[in-house]
């Protein structure tokens, strides 16, 4: 299986459990100019907007390390052109990671 695969797959049980968590999705795979945010959901006031990571082991290091800083920032950046690009001002918002180990799924609410 290509990474590709792999990470539509993580982003695929993200969605499910998010949607089990009672999160609505607004987007997957949200794509501008500035970058790309894997999911883009709300729950109550929040738009939450998700990075998720995939690996099948530990070998490499916990899923949740791939999202360093710079990473972050773009995300952020990416973050800010949807709000606009939406005409939604300045709602509450929270970024997210999902860590998917193999099967095992942990959700870092406000990551950073």
């Amino acid at each position: 299986m290509s990474n590709v695969s792999k990470g539509r797959q993580g982003e695929d049980m993200a969605v499910k459990y998010l949607k089990r968590h009672f999160y609505k999705i607004l987007a997957c795979n949200y794509r501008c100019k500035m970058g790309e945010i894997d999911i883009i959901a709300q729950k109550g006031s929040y738009i939450v907007f998700v990075e998720v990571k995939y690996r099948k082991d530990a070998e490499k290091g916990m899923p949740y390390e791939a999202v360093n800083y710079p990473k972050q920032q773009h995300i952020k950046k990416t973050a800010v052109y949807y709000l606009m690009e939406n005409n939604l001002g300045e709602p509450n918002c929270r970024f997210d990671v999902i860590d998917i180990l193999d099967k095992k799924i942990t959700h870092y609410e406000n990551a950073f």
